[in-house]
């Protein structure tokens, strides 16, 4: 879960961290923002915001204001206004209003601000990658079943290049580096095709299919592999995606970077 907090006070700002965000048990990042739009909408446009936790009264704009520019880029993004004097909800437009889960008035309700948070997490759907042996993915602890062992490979590549565009000609090599070259890209199209059928029917939909292009957006994925990788966690030799034949190299790159 991705949210951003904007206030122009950075005594509010600290109340979120030390009070809140770094005992939180949830699995969340967070960035905070003072009162520059640009900045806020600039990340909105590069990020996926899960929750937007805004001031109501700042220098250069509302929290109003701005949660209606947040919407127009990010139609999803939940809202908590934030405010140190009498705010009512009638006052905001309905189109709007859906997407605010309530208002919290400071000083900050810690108890408040937690159940928000909580409410956001219940919301936001968050998948769980397994690597070691084997490759699996949850959305919410429930299994996602894969319409094809190919569109699950290609998802499992996806995943493990952690965010980096990968091109059509590299997943043929990868996949199908036997077959014709026009047999391979009719295969890669059915994979595509079959791997963002699955996303959508789970409502989860995080790679960015263009032509000949797939990117994955890993916003919301959580993995033992990533915290490897980010030096959250060290690697301690388990098997590594053993189905998959191109796994080798980056089973030797967390050997060598553990070794």
């Amino acid at each position: 879960m991705n949210i951003i907090i904007v206030d122009d006070e950075i005594e509010a700002l600290h109340t979120f961290l030390d009070e809140l965000l770094l005992e939180s048990k949830l699995s969340l990042t967070y960035q905070f923002f003072k009162n520059d739009m640009n900045a806020i909408l600039s990340y909105i446009k590069k990020e996926k915001v899960d929750g937007a936790f805004l001031d109501i009264n700042m220098n250069n704009f509302t929290g109003v204001e701005l949660a209606e520019k947040i919407l127009e880029i990010s139609p999803k993004t939940k809202i908590v206004f934030v405010t140190g004097f009498n705010f009512n909800l009638e006052q905001v437009e309905e189109s709007i209003k859906k997407n605010v889960l309530g208002v919290i008035e400071k000083p900050v309700d810690i108890i408040k601000l937690e159940r928000y948070l909580y409410q956001l997490a219940n919301q936001t759907k968050t998948m769980k990658v397994e690597v070691f042996p084997t490759f699996d993915c949850y959305i919410n602890n429930r299994l996602i079943v894969f319409s094809s062992q190919k569109s699950k490979e290609l998802f499992a590549y996806l995943f493990v290049r952690h965010g980096k565009s990968v091109t059509m000609e590299e997943v043929i090599t990868i996949l199908w580096p036997d077959k014709p070259l026009e047999k391979s890209k009719i295969l890669y199209r059915d994979a595509v095709w079959r791997l963002r059928q699955t996303l959508k029917e789970n409502e989860f939909e995080c790679v960015t299919f263009s032509r000949a292009l797939l990117v994955l957006d890993s916003t919301n994925i959580m993995s033992e592999y990533y915290d490897i990788i980010t030096g959250k966690k060290k690697y301690k030799g388990q098997a590594f995606l053993v189905s998959y034949e191109w796994s080798i190299y980056f089973e030797s790159a967390l050997k060598d970077k553990y070794s």
